[in-house]
């Protein structure tokens, strides 16, 4: 049987954009939510008043009882400058909504909210500045090869399997919902990272829709290694056959503590584009917000990875603001973008 003809989706604008300038992605959605103070009945609203579990923080959830919320912040950073705006669908797979007995409405949860973004994503866009909506596959609560008992190694609480079959359905959702690119972020376990990307990679080629994809790990802590053990280095050879128009990092650190690990992956990924997007310091949970770095500490800190060359797409992670992403993208905009020699994703867009 033959592959279906490739369709280009409108993602397949953004590397002209990347050899252009830096790009600015949004901030955090997580924290900004936390802003609305919501209750457990804000998280129900009518539709699941009589849900048995407890469903405050559910962040999904908000794209089919409180859009408003998304609308709004979405619309704060595209306003502040973002050129790239992610759904709100960190958690929305079968294996996370499981843990509130809604893992059924995983699909409606990623078509809603990619639906949401797109439809404020084009309230925004100008000839002149294009804007792109992200389908945003998180970690899921559950590791592929870590065991979540201590006395038991060999433990595990999920598959590759069950994963894979979970980002199918989450990435059929934001496909559906008008997604013009995947990331594929908060990467600690490689391997859940690998079941998402043969999940992206088997949709792809069954249907024949191609859609940019970015991968985003995240280094936990001074050892230089993502939660399942690997190097920065490492971690880009085992997720460097996706291709991706971009590789990076996101979350965990500050800016500050990320530049190390930020220079090893601008050094070894010479074929593709570098994304990065740290939290606004590390968490604080004295502080008002939650992390102590103002706008202008993380503006300031970005800037000189532009400065020195390591980034084609820059933004923020938990705690960041629209003020944060304002910052960023005024004082990343005076530099030149990374470059990119023998780009990956060339052939996945080349008919584009």
């Amino acid at each position: 049987m033959s592959k279906p003809t490739p369709v280009f989706t409108r993602g397949a604008r953004l590397p002209e954009l990347l050899a252009q300038r830096i790009v600015i992605i949004d901030g955090a959605m997580g924290t900004m939510i936390q802003r609305y103070k919501l209750h457990e009945a804000d998280y129900r609203g009518e539709r699941f008043k009589d849900h048995p579990k407890d469903i405050k923080g559910n962040n999904e959830m908000l794209q089919l009882v409180k859009p408003e919320v998304l609308r709004e912040i979405h619309s704060q950073y595209l306003a502040a400058g973002a050129d790239i705006i992610e759904t709100n669908t960190f958690g929305a797979t079968s294996v996370a909504q499981d843990d509130y007995g809604l893992g059924h409405l995983a699909r409606e949860m990623n078509v809603a909210a990619a639906r949401l973004a797109r439809e404020v994503a084009d309230q925004f866009e100008t000839p002149d500045k294009p804007r792109f909506v992200a389908g945003a596959l998180g970690p899921t609560p559950r590791t592929a090869s870590i065991s979540p008992d201590v006395n038991d190694p060999g433990a595990r609480n999920t598959s590759f399997d069950e994963l894979k079959a979970a980002y199918r359905e989450q990435a059929e959702g934001l496909v559906e919902g008008g997604a013009d690119l995947f990331l594929v972020e908060t990467i600690f376990d490689t391997l859940n990272a690998k079941a998402a990307i043969f999940a992206l990679d088997e949709l792809m080629d069954e249907t024949g829709i191609r859609l940019p994809v970015i991968i985003s790990g995240t280094v936990t802590d001074a050892s230089g290694r993502i939660l399942s053990g690997q190097t920065v280095t490492a971690f880009w050879h085992s997720v460097r056959h996706a291709r991706p128009i971009a590789v990076g990092l996101n979350c965990a650190l500050g800016a500050a503590l990320m530049r190390p690990y930020i220079e090893e992956l601008a050094k070894v990924a010479s074929d593709t584009y570098v994304s990065c997007y740290p939290n606004a310091g590390l968490p604080n949970p004295m502080s008002d917000t939650g992390f102590d770095e103002t706008p202008e500490v993380t503006g300031a800190l970005i800037e000189e990875f532009a400065k020195s060359g390591f980034l084609n797409i820059a933004g923020g992670c938990c705690g960041t603001t629209p003020e944060h992403i304002a910052a960023i993208a005024r004082r990343v905009g005076a530099y030149r973008p990374r470059g990119v020699r023998d780009p990956l994703f060339s052939p996945l867009l080349a008919a584009a």
